[in-house]
């Protein structure tokens, strides 16, 4: 071995990472300079470029942290490591250290989603169970803090190792975000932007305590679990006509009664069982008109006079008349219902 193959092998006079594109280097946040046995030249060119820091450790301890910029390593600009090492002023020697680089860009389109259905408290519902997912994008801020805590004297550490615990990070802060937003569940689909802001401000504070910076959160998507989901189209049909449920229900009615129709006309539904499925249907139909039937002359009958409102006619009270006796013949009202209902009717015409 020559002079210089051995002056090569012991010595290091450049310092530097240089990121490149290939699968390496992907997602790279921190990476450790190979030493080996080598030393650093005293007076060496420390090289950080931009959206990178670079971190000498002196046996485990951080010692000096240099940003973006070019610098000629000697006591002067190592002055923590000069006092770990109990170096004088005329020290010109090479010298041993970790570094370390960290990559201090932006780490974009990190996926969050929940694969279970978390359950939050929620203004309409009380308690709703969700599913959301969507983007959220990170940097390192504080290199010191995210080597002690995570990456710590690994030769390479990547975005990926991180994902898991990032992820966790922000789920188990959803509920809060809800809380913290006063969104109702119904509404969130509106206030994407809203519910996003409060993730973030939620999750800042535990992503600052590994020494990264959450730069953003986006949603994509909130939805419920199929069960639920149906249950709420139910709710939003209802609220379509008026949050009336007689009607809801005599629409409903009125949508089963041709099936049953067609299952006994096709033989599945004959037999004792297919006729008590269609008299059920048809008793079921009867007392829901007979409801609103009640509940429309009640209505009439609270109605004061000097409200202006128009007294139903003598055709109309004769044909609510009729009405009654068809319910009552068919047993849907009792003699002593029909009796006062065409009292209170009577009592109109005079």
């Amino acid at each position: 071995m020559g002079l210089m193959d051995f002056i090569k092998k012991q010595f290091i006079d450049i310092v530097q990472w240089t990121e490149d594109t290939s699968a390496n280097d992907a997602g790279t946040l921190a990476w450790r300079f190979p030493i080996a046995d080598m030393e650093i030249q005293y007076g060496a060119s420390l090289t950080v470029r931009e959206s990178q820091v670079a971190v000498f450790v002196n046996e485990g301890k951080v010692a000096d942290v240099f940003g973006p910029g070019m610098y000629k390593l000697t006591t002067q600009t190592l002055p923590v490591l000069t006092y770990l090492k109990n170096w004088d002023k005329l020290f010109e020697s090479p010298f041993k250290s970790d570094v370390y680089f960290f990559s201090t860009r932006q780490q974009i389109d990190q996926r969050w989603g929940t694969q279970q259905p978390v359950t939050i408290r929620d203004k309409d519902f009380g308690a709703v169970r969700l599913r959301a997912f969507g983007n959220f994008a990170y940097r390192i801020a504080d290199a010191r803090l995210f080597h002690t805590e995570i990456s710590g004297t690994r030769e390479r550490y990547r975005a990926q190792d991180l994902d898991g615990q990032l992820r966790g990070m922000m789920l188990q802060h959803i509920s809060d975000a809800v809380a913290q937003a006063g969104v109702p569940f119904l509404d969130l689909a509106a206030n994407q932007v809203e519910f996003a802001k409060q993730l973030q401000t939620a999750s800042a504070p535990e992503f600052a305590k590994i020494g990264l910076k959450l730069e953003s959160v986006t949603l994509q998507n909130v939805s419920l679990p199929e069960d639920l989901q149906k249950i709420l189209d139910q709710k939003i049909g209802m609220g379509m006509i008026g949050q009336n449920m007689g009607q809801f229900m005599q629409y409903q009615t009125a949508q089963a009664i041709p099936k049953f129709a067609e299952g006994a006309g096709a033989g599945g539904g004959g037999g004792v069982a297919g006729d008590a499925m269609g008299l059920g249907a048809g008793l079921a139909m009867g007392q829901l008109m007979a409801q609103q039937l009640q509940a429309g002359l009640a209505g009439h009958a609270a109605q004061p006079a000097a409200a202006g409102v128009p007294l139903q006619s003598a055709e109309e009270i004769m044909a609510l008349l009729e009405k009654l006796g068809d319910l009552k013949t068919k047993g849907i009202l009792t003699d002593e219902e029909f009796a006062a209902k065409k009292a209170e009717l009577l009592k109109k015409l005079g």
